[in-house]
């Protein structure tokens, strides 16, 4: 029977391993409010704007995740390569926070308070950014589109600077619960979830749909922690037949190692955040010494995506973003996560042309609340914003993982993230990208 390494050693490996990873950012020395070009705002002058972004460079969350920021800068270098947006290029100042809510306060306040960002963008992790969205707010600068589907940033009222992106987990879980609802009636459920905001968000959209009598088994876990063994056995103990995970990369892959050792093979539905193919089979690689196949552990595993798959070379939007990769960011895979950062880099680009020339961060935060639930772009579905919503994409399509990639399957849903909002199919289609490859006002 395979030895399965603990989360901890791992852990070991991979703080060795960031040792050489580089923290792909720009210097906001050439920012500042100078006020030419139409704006006085901090990071903008008349050539060039500068967004701070905390991200896990090294840490539990790096694998996979560390890829995202440098693809948003991908996008911007693209864009910057055809002139900017009104002639200003896109920098982004990227801060090693290691997935540490303490380091992420660091590295968000001298983003704000040396380095003078205009703005943050895609903050990433829910455990960690939620202890900076006060302070952002309080400093009236712009906090857009976190990289994290936590339902705490949709709300307008309170938090007027904070949007986020990617779909709530309280919105992917409703969906991901009408699906086994319908498709594995009468068995019995277990959830594995990490115990923050993410999985209990996630497990809040299950309950809304999944009857409370079919959920035999709810296992928290602390990111962190070191051992999923408790919690996989527990999930065996109940009988659960249908497994569902709001896990992060890593710990979708402990989970499925200890499964594995355990004798445990239920079906398999895991939250979009933590089931992308590559990152999970490079995982499972390093934590089992390259006993597992990511093929045969995480095969056949149901999912949902909001974006088309990253394995669609057929799609328009995803041979942009492959050329794109191929251009500036090619030391890295294209899987879902480089997909992730292009596609919100582009929203961000969406934001900036409709603020307009004359910008200022009320006028970008002006801007997303009154155009971005119109706006067309990579997404399936429409995005969630207006003055009071802040929530980011309205729904998901049901997806399986499938060899090396990620298929979808059936209509696209939207919903909202109260426990009473119906789940409806989206029959809108998704617009080819612009010739250009870059939004226009």
């Amino acid at each position: 029977m395979m030895r399965v390494q603990t989360a901890g050693t791992w852990l070991s490996v991979l703080a060795l391993a960031g040792a050489g990873l580089g923290v792909a950012g720009c210097g906001s020395s050439s920012s500042g409010g100078s006020g030419r070009g139409g704006s006085s705002a901090p990071g903008v002058t008349a050539t060039s704007i500068t967004f701070g972004t905390h991200q896990p460079q090294t840490g539990p969350a790096a694998p996979g995740y560390s890829e995202i920021a440098p693809a948003s800068q991908a996008f911007f270098d693209y864009v910057n390569a055809h002139g900017g947006v009104f002639g200003r290029k896109i920098h982004l100042d990227i801060k090693n926070d290691q997935y540490d809510p303490t380091q992420t306060v660091n590295v968000v306040h001298q983003l704000v308070l040396q380095d003078n960002v205009f703005g943050i963008f895609e903050g990433l992790g829910t455990p960690t950014h939620t202890k900076v969205v006060g302070f952002l707010n309080a400093s009236k600068v712009p906090d857009l589109f976190v990289a994290s589907g936590c339902p705490c940033w949709d709300n307008g009222a309170s938090q007027p600077e904070t949007f986020g992106w990617q779909p709530s987990y309280t919105i992917e879980g409703k969906i991901l619960g009408q699906y086994i609802k319908q498709h594995f009636a009468g068995q019995k459920i277990g959830v594995l979830y990490q115990d923050d905001d993410f999985g209990q968000g996630g497990l809040a959209g299950i309950k809304d749909e999944v009857s409370a009598s079919s959920i035999v088994s709810a296992q928290p876990y602390q990111s962190g922690t070191t051992t999923l063994a408790p919690q996989i056995t527990a999930l065996k103990s109940s009988g659960a037949k249908v497994l569902v995970e709001f896990t992060v990369p890593i710990y979708t892959a402990i989970a499925r190692l200890t499964a594995f050792t355990l004798g445990y093979s239920p079906q398999l539905v895991v939250s979009n955040v933590g089931i992308d193919p590559t990152t999970v089979a490079g995982l499972l690689k390093v934590v089992s010494k390259g006993k597992a196949s990511g093929a045969a552990l995480i095969g056949g595993a149901i999912t949902d995506g909001y974006l088309p798959s990253f394995s669609d070379t057929s799609n328009p939007w995803i041979k942009l973003f492959m050329k794109i990769h191929s251009q500036f960011d090619a030391s890295a895979p294209f899987d879902g996560n480089v997909e992730y950062g292009m596609a919100n880099a582009y929203t961000l680009a969406q934001a900036l042309q409709a603020a307009g020339k004359n910008l200022t961060r009320q006028g970008l935060v002006n801007a997303v609340e009154n155009d971005g639930g119109s706006w067309k772009g990579p997404g399936l579905v429409p995005f969630r914003y207006t003055k009071t919503q802040h929530g980011g994409y309205s729904g998901v399509q049901m997806a399986k993982v499938v060899g090396n990639g990620i298929t979808a399957f059936g209509p696209m849903l939207t919903t909202d993230p109260t426990a009473s909002g119906a789940i409806t199919p989206y029959t809108g289609t998704q617009p080819a990208p612009p010739a250009s490859g870059i939004p226009a006002s």
